[in-house]
């Protein structure tokens, strides 16, 4: 790692790399979670739902990739096991639990906010740690995930 001369210190790339690897984990148990949402959503309003899960999941997919090669783009490795992920992340599975289609979407809800809230405070000790790329990078995520939060908000309003 002493061999990338980018302008930020091995110590402060140190700490982004590790914030990075957090966040994967974290989109990597989302997009888990969203997926089985799609496979196990039911109810009237099934057919739109899974399409809509569906599109969320594969945008996270997307998401994924791009952290994965932030942190290579900064020198490291990637964690990329299932027990990696579930180790380290802050969203939490609900194994062997199938909720309603508005637990679901409150589930999902919950989670894309947490985010958001995890995506602020990362941005600043980006911008910290003098990583303006990666604080850039952390900003268009969390807006896609406020924009995310926000379609899940509005499928629950009646």
């Amino acid at each position: 790692m002493n061999n990338i001369k980018i302008g930020i210190s091995d110590k402060n790339r140190q700490i982004v790399i590790d914030l990075l690897g957090k966040l994967l984990a974290d989109e990597y148990v989302l997009y888990t979670k969203t997926r089985n949402y799609h496979w196990n959503v039911v109810g009237s309003h099934f057919n739109d739902l899974h399409k809509f899960f569906e599109s969320q999941y594969e945008e996270i997919d997307s998401d994924i990739d791009e952290i994965a090669e932030r942190i290579r783009s900064l020198g490291e490795k990637t964690n990329s096991t299932l027990a990696e992920f579930v180790k380290n992340a802050r969203i939490k599975e609900h194994p062997g639990e199938f909720p309603s289609a508005d637990k679901m979407i409150s589930n999902l809800v919950a989670d894309h906010e947490n985010l958001i809230q995890i995506l602020r405070a990362d941005v600043i000790t980006c911008e910290e740690n003098n990583d303006a790329g990666t604080a850039d990078f952390l900003t268009g995520l969390m807006e896609k995930h406020e924009k995310t939060a926000w379609m899940l908000r509005s499928v629950l309003e009646k």
